[in-house]
């Protein structure tokens, strides 16, 4: 007879953007939907958690961890062996930009041609920052029907800058890079004290292919001994994240102040990153359209030697929890915006 062990702590952690795991943290939810199991839930991102416990953030090292965060971890974590599960993907357009220095006259993506693009690198396990970069920049040449070849990128090291887009606004201002690619509330803020352009709006492009990166689509993932040894727990744990999506949906304003202390940006920042309605997109999905634009970002980063292997994420994802979800809710699947180009 298999010995199933005891599950005391579940823990869990999400990026600091719009998520339904950080709206159910805000609300309690997570913590008195198993308080009567007699199991904690626990937070990745409390003050009292160790660097090391921190750090499965990203490697998802954890077996009792439930994720919802940025899929270049996500992917290289699966890519190297962890067995993880994917349970749902979220597309919520986060502010995705490329700037550049105040009067360069740089307008439209077509004008990136030949100029220096600012490329951070960090010295992390999974420089997920340089992928974005590198992401970002590649959709935004796509849409002109460019490439980075076209350019000319410059590493920018990101040692001894501190804050989120500093090494690269510092470059553009010093006059050592063209342009930079920034995301987020945070972003908007930094590029208002830089002072720097806006050369492309990727949220404006038509196709959603165009916007693949490390936000979109979002995963959320587990281990796949937690969802061997306790399906129902991760079950319940989704139920939750879909009753905070449709509790975030009829309430914008609280949806903003939450976000704001998620991203540690103000009004200011937030309401510049998320446009009106980002409050009703927090529905967690598997639909063919999100699973093929995740597909889409797995090649680019196999291609550009972020992953050390293959994921068929068609393979790697399981709808069985997200169903069951659902069915505890009594829902139905949330009609989605289309993601066909």
């Amino acid at each position: 007879m298999t010995h199933i062990p005891l599950l005391d702590t579940l823990w869990f952690t999400r990026c600091p953007v719009p998520t339904a795991t950080g709206i159910a943290a805000d609300r309690h939810w997570l913590a008195e939907e198993f308080a009567l199991d007699g199991i904690a839930v626990r937070s990745l991102q409390d003050a009292a958690v160790d660097a090391d416990a921190r750090g499965t953030h990203y490697t998802h090292a954890r077996p009792t961890l439930i994720r919802e965060g940025g899929n270049v971890p996500a992917l290289w974590a699966r890519s190297r062996g962890e067995a993880t599960r994917l349970i749902g993907l979220t597309w919520i357009e986060e502010r995705q930009t490329v700037l550049v220095a105040p009067g360069s006259g740089i307008r439209g993506a077509a004008a990136l041609r030949g100029l220096r693009l600012a490329l951070p690198r960090h010295p992390v396990r999974i420089d997920f920052w340089r992928a974005m970069a590198i992401r970002g920049f590649e959709g935004a040449l796509a849409s002109a029907e460019l490439g980075l070849d076209d350019t000319r990128p410059v590493d920018v090291p990101a040692d001894g800058h501190r804050g989120q887009w500093a090494a690269e606004l510092a470059a553009l201002t010093r006059g050592d890079v063209d342009a930079v690619y920034v995301k987020g509330a945070v972003a908007v803020e930094a590029a208002r004290r830089a002072g720097a352009e806006v050369a492309v709006e990727l949220d404006d492009l038509p196709d959603r292919s165009h916007r693949v990166n490390n936000g979109t689509p979002r995963p959320i993932t587990v281990h796949q001994r937690l969802l061997e040894d306790h399906p129902d727990v991760v079950d319940r744990f989704l139920a939750v994240l879909l009753r905070a999506a449709d509790w975030a949906a009829r309430q914008p304003e609280e949806v903003a102040r939450i976000l704001g202390a998620e991203t540690g940006a103000g009004a200011a920042g937030v309401s510049g990153a998320y446009r009106p309605g980002t409050h009703r997109t927090l529905h967690p999905d598997l639909s063919d359209d999100r699973l093929g634009l995740l597909a889409l970002q797995e090649a680019a980063l196999r291609a550009h030697g972020f992953l050390p292997g293959p994921v068929d994420v068609h393979t790697w994802a399981d709808p069985g929890p997200l169903t069951r979800a659902r069915q505890l809710l009594g829902a139905t699947p949330t009609p989605q915006p289309s993601t066909t180009p």
